[in-house]
């Protein structure tokens, strides 16, 4: 028999991208109530709501959740793990530990939305209290307009009327003590969850670079502001040269707010006289709105994750994908640029913003690959794959996506990284056969002269792949099948 409402005291917290304690709305108002609080975390299986976490978010999630946990005992209480459909395990859960309420943190996917909204009322047809919070974003998708009363489609005017609205206050202190509930229900263990990879382990350098957890996320966002900040704004596109904060999967797995990564910014520019540093800043926190940028996408254009925003791009002319795709995969391509990106992804499930954007036009534009099989790679490999972020980038570089001006951008991977990577430090980080080559050879060694390879140990098509295709001609041939759709109707 289920407990009356009047009998009821416990109040569960239900963590989802917001595994963290400080500045977490849901958990701070559920323990400001000083009633029990029983924090819990549903891999959610069942339906497929959301879209499966590719291989290396779920190594990050493992990390996450385990340190959550530890964090939670830390404060008295624990963080119970189930596994399948929320509609089903919430209003069970419910009635076995006599809650009185329910707290989430609010998503903005639109297949989540509407599944959170389903709970919603069916919790509350059960006696519950539910309430959802913003605990995600700097300014919730809907509340930032354009003057006719739609959203934004374009970034520049979005961040704009962003930074206009925008107030985030102070963050929200982690508590101290979390009162637990008198009985704690069954759970499973993070091990049955099977996030890590086995047999093979692929995940070692995943390990040797990343430290998941909300105490691994403030270490960053110190590290960034003490020895970063400051060259930020002149160096972030240097692959290179270590200036950006790399907090993108912390942030993706909500180990920290962007409010409090917004405030910290903020406080360290007014703390100084530096123009240099308030630039850097300032440059910094119009990153932070490209990220809410992508969410106001996402919450308000469907077809973001799945589909073309402009759908004349449905009937594109794409390419079969074949050895090309394979060459661009595995860092193959023979171009270094290119190369080192892609191995720099899948040795540690991260990359250079400026490279993910070479890559992106590369397999776009140079082989003409549908965007979507570069997004389905990104969101198996990358450790900060996220539902916005991710589809928003990528048809951002195809074209395709809420602002038509792109189309025509077709990144020159030559020029980029003569540009970017000038003396080809970072080449030679991740493509270790072309060490040797001197500084004006690297970028493009089909160009080196036979002597000149010889001596580094470079064999062209055998130690270092030939290019898989022309540039200059797979410009043409992309930007003459780009000119055919322009005109059609979105």
């Amino acid at each position: 028999m289920s407990a009356s409402p009047s009998t009821r005291s416990t109040i569960i917290v239900w963590f989802r991208d917001d595994l963290r304690l400080s500045d977490n709305p849901a958990l701070a108002e559920a323990v400001g109530t000083d009633c029990p609080v029983l924090p819990v975390f549903i891999q959610e299986t069942r339906p497929k709501t959301l879209r499966p976490l590719g291989g290396a978010a779920k190594w990050w999630l493992h990390g996450s959740l385990k340190k959550l946990g530890r964090d939670l005992e830390k404060a008295g209480s624990r963080l119970v793990l189930l596994d399948g459909d929320p509609s089903e395990l919430l209003p069970r859960l419910a009635d076995e530990a006599e809650a009185q309420a329910v707290y989430w943190n609010r998503r903005y996917h639109p297949k989540a939305c509407a599944a959170d909204a389903r709970l919603k009322s069916a919790l509350k047809e059960q006696g519950l209290d539910v309430q959802s919070f913003n605990g995600s974003l700097l300014v919730e998708p809907w509340d930032v307009q354009t003057g006719e009363g739609s959203f934004y489609r374009v970034y520049s005017p979005f961040a704009r009327a962003a930074r206009q609205i925008l107030d985030p206050g102070s963050p929200l202190p982690a508590p101290k003590k979390i009162n637990a509930p008198k009985h704690w229900p069954d759970g499973c263990a993070l091990d049955d969850l099977k996030l890590r990879p086995t047999k093979p382990d692929w995940a070692g350098g995943l390990r040797e670079t990343w430290a998941p957890g909300e105490a691994g996320a403030r270490e960053r966002l110190a590290a960034f502001l003490d020895e970063r900040l400051p060259r930020y704004k002149t160096h972030r596109d240097s692959p290179a040269d270590e200036a950006t904060s790399a907090l993108s999967p912390h942030l993706r797995f909500g180990e920290i707010s962007p409010r409090t990564v917004w405030s910290a910014c903020s406080a360290r520019a007014e703390d100084t006289d530096d123009s240099s540093l308030r630039g850097s800043a300032e440059k910094f926190q119009s990153e932070l709105l490209w990220r809410e940028f992508a969410y106001h996408l996402l919450y308000h254009l469907p077809p973001l994750e799945e589909g073309n925003v402009q759908s004349k791009f449905d009937d594109f002319p794409w390419a079969k994908t074949g050895t090309a795709l394979s060459a661009w995969k595995k860092g193959r391509t023979g171009y270094p640029i290119v190369d080192a990106g892609m191995r720099q992804l899948w040795q540690t499930g991260w990359l250079h913003n400026r490279v993910r954007m070479i890559v992106g036009s590369f397999l776009t534009k140079d082989l003409l690959i549908d965007w979507h099989v570069g997004e389905d790679w990104f969101w198996d490999t990358l450790v900060d794959a996220d539902a916005a972020n991710n589809p928003a980038s990528w048809q951002w570089v195809a074209g395709s996506g809420a602002d038509a001006a792109p189309y025509f951008r077709v990144f020159n991977p030559v020029l980029q990284s003569k540009k970017f990577d000038p003396d080809g430090t970072y080449l030679r980080t991740f493509l270790p056969e072309l060490a040797e080559l001197p500084d004006e050879h690297i970028h493009e060694p089909w160009k080196a002269p036979p002597d000149i390879l010889k001596a580094a140990g470079v064999t062209l098509g055998e130690t270092y792949p030939e290019p898989v295709v022309d540039h200059g001609s797979a410009r043409k041939k992309a930007l003459a099948a780009y000119e055919e759709i322009k005109g059609q109707a979105a």
